[in-house]
């Protein structure tokens, strides 16, 4: 079954200095029965100590090629690279290099590690683009997606924060990129207006997925249905919020998810 856990599930378990992302592999595979990753790099591919002490791993090659082995160890998937304080714009010339910069960092980690899709959100704490922030914007992501194409992944935003929740400045941006390896990481009824017709008008782009616990409590099965029915191939992921009982939650998230795609016949 293609289904995936988002390591920012626990990230209350990673502030607390209880699950690296060696241990978030082991429960991957061991506690919940999966075949994929799910790497949020916020936390478990920092370069900072953790709130709950001690170093997480660094984004050095050969942190980086320890990770891939524990990976390939498992014989485990990665599905998606979450890439945060990446994002492609910025108001500040210098910030956006500095970004830019860790951007490509991470694109190159995608490689070590095997990952099929990478999310580098677009930036932009307004809702609305000005055109030269358009116009950046669409730049790097066709220079990323071709960096994706030549490495056998995809690369896109997420409808995360910001410009990116609107769905008139993310249809724009798909038509202005236009790029086999461009996709959306499709974070379900997180649009700024009309979450259901935005799910529905961008499932045919998704690359990856974000199920959050309030979609599987409300409208699980319908938006499910629409994905499959845009033909839909790339990995159901699991998000959990809380940061509180993130076992006992997570599974519970994951069971209901699973038990929806094997009752509908679409696994």
């Amino acid at each position: 079954m293609r289904i995936s856990i988002a390591s920012y599930s626990f990230h209350g378990l990673v502030q607390q200095g209880a699950m690296d992302v060696f241990g978030y592999l082991e429960s991957m595979r061991y506690r919940y029965g999966l075949d994929a990753a799910d790497i949020w790099c916020g936390e478990l591919l920092s370069d900072t100590p953790s709130e709950g002490g001690g170093m997480l791993p660094r984004m050095d090659e050969d942190s980086l090629r320890k990770i891939r082995d524990a990976i390939d160890e498992k014989e485990m998937t990665l599905a998606n690279l979450c890439v945060d304080d990446a994002h492609v714009w910025d108001a500040d010339a210098t910030d956006r290099e500095r970004l830019h910069q860790k951007a490509l960092a991470h694109l190159r980690a995608a490689v070590i590690l095997g990952a099929q899709t990478v999310r580098i959100d677009m930036g932009g704490e307004s809702e609305e683009m000005t055109e030269e922030q358009f116009d950046h914007i669409v730049a790097r992501y066709r220079e990323y997606a071709q960096f994706a194409a030549d490495n056998g992944f995809r690369v896109g935003p997420e409808n995360h924060w910001g410009a990116a929740r609107v769905q008139g400045n993310m249809e724009r941006l798909f038509q202005a990129v236009d790029h086999p390896s461009f996709g959306l990481l499709l974070h379900l009824g997180n649009w700024s207006e009309n979450p259901e017709d935005g799910d529905r008008e961008f499932a045919s782009r998704a690359m990856h997925t974000h199920i959050s616990a309030q979609i599987v409590r409300t409208c699980l099965e319908d938006r499910l249905r629409m994905l499959v029915d845009a033909g839909y191939h790339g990995y159901w992921g699991v998000e959990h919020h809380s940061g509180e009982h993130e076992y006992a939650r997570v599974a519970w998230q994951l069971a209901t998810v699973k038990e929806a795609l094997v009752a509908n016949g679409w696994v």
